[in-house]
């Protein structure tokens, strides 16, 4: 079934994009080309008539070069002339995310350094003078920190006490420029904020701190990608309930899909195609009686003796975006039936989140039984893909 969009905006007011860091570009420069080749072809064929919503990837030096005034204003003039408008900017990766290793290195500088402060704040700077009035706007961000780098308690009260000056300056900027701003801090394995439930104790530390301080509930949330906690065996229903009852707004949904697989040598031989240098794939099993295994990274996972723990699992799932309407392989599953848990929950509830956002940011490292296609076709078929399962569910493009 193939849906074709008049507008990137959905019923109750929810805006749909896909993240432009699925292309390359580290200054302001080539991130513009990006649009100018790749984005607009893709708002071609997915939305040529009505406004086409673009989810903004821009490292620190490209934030640094678009705050110039006139770089600022040449691009709004762009976005006019386009009819386009930006909604969301994915605020994770800091520096370089495409042709050389990234691996930890995309959690640094983590929320324990004013570096990482400092650029969150030139995002939503930017952000506020981008949107179009009456539309809300997020920033996502990295899960605090990596697990492996944290190891004292002076460093997670850095953490929190970066994050309030943050949530301070959204306020500020929010009530300066009469938009809604938030940030979404996204849970990732092997992240210090990892599962729904660290993510909800680790609200409940912010709330101590300031007690009685309504800036957080307005301006911090949650960017659940589903991708990363359906890694973490959680279920859609679990993970939107936690977040209720602790009160957490979810600020933006990622929508994406992990590699499930049973293990077995054949599924181990397919999985050496997955295991890239350039991105942290981390690897959760599950037993047969449900102990839970983490692995850093596939490579690591693959390494395991054939009689160890991990080889004797259940089930492993890894953090590998894969294109939302693919099927890897016979012997390889993905996770969209988290994903469309998530869609139906929407169904039942659309103020949920107004914000969502295609992320498979993971086109140039695909193996070739994935990347049959260019980018372009791939972005246009997940599109298709999204919009016809969220039609399906009483949510259909306006």
């Amino acid at each position: 079934m193939v849906i074709r969009l008049a507008l990137m905006k959905l019923a109750h007011g929810i805006h749909l994009a896909y993240c432009t860091n699925i292309h390359r570009g580290e200054s302001w420069a080539e991130t513009l080309a990006a649009l100018e080749r790749y984005t607009l072809a893709v708002r071609r064929r997915v939305c040529p008539d009505k406004p086409y919503a673009i989810g903004l990837r821009l490292s620190d030096q490209a934030s640094l070069e678009l705050s110039d005034k006139a770089a600022l204003l040449a691009f709004r003039r762009w976005l006019d002339q386009n009819d386009c408008y930006v909604f969301t900017i994915n605020g994770f990766p800091y520096g370089r995310f495409h042709g050389a290793r990234i691996k930890e290195q995309v959690y640094a500088p983590d929320w324990t350094t004013h570096e990482r402060v400092a650029y969150t704040n030139r995002l939503f700077d930017l952000l506020a003078q981008l949107l179009p009035n009456g539309v809300e706007g997020s920033v996502s961000t990295v899960p605090g920190s990596f697990k492996e780098f944290i190891t004292a308690p002076e460093q997670e009260r850095a953490m929190r006490a970066n994050l309030w000056r943050c949530v301070e300056h959204i306020a500020k900027l929010s009530e300066r420029s009469g938009k809604k701003l938030h940030l979404g801090l996204e849970p990732e394995p092997l992240c210090h904020l990892e599962t729904s439930g660290e993510t909800a104790r680790f609200f409940e530390q912010l709330r101590a701190d300031r007690p009685a301080d309504g800036r957080l509930e307005a301006h911090l949330g949650v960017n659940y990608d589903t991708c990363h906690l359906a890694v973490e065996f959680e279920e859609p229903d679990e993970v939107v309930r936690c977040f209720r009852q602790h009160g957490l707004k979810i600020s933006k949904l990622h929508f994406s899909s992990a590699l499930k697989v049973r293990p077995s040598p054949e599924v181990r031989a397919v999985l050496e195609a997955f295991a890239d240098d350039v991105y942290f794939h981390q690897v959760v099993s599950r037993s047969a009686g449900g102990g839970i295994t983490r692995y850093k990274d596939l490579g690591v996972a693959l390494s395991q003796p054939a009689t160890s723990d991990f080889q004797r699992s259940e089930e492993w799932r890894i953090h590998f975006h894969i294109p939302l309407h693919s099927k890897p392989t016979a012997l390889l599953e993905t996770t969209s039936d988290h994903l469309l848990g998530v869609m139906d929950i929407l169904k039942l509830n659309p103020q949920l989140c107004s914000h969502i956002e295609m992320e498979t940011y993971t086109w140039e490292v695909l193996p070739p039984q994935l990347k049959i296609r260019d980018v372009v076709d791939q972005l246009v078929a997940e599109y298709e893909w999204t919009l016809a399962r969220l039609a399906e569910r009483g949510l259909p493009a306006i």
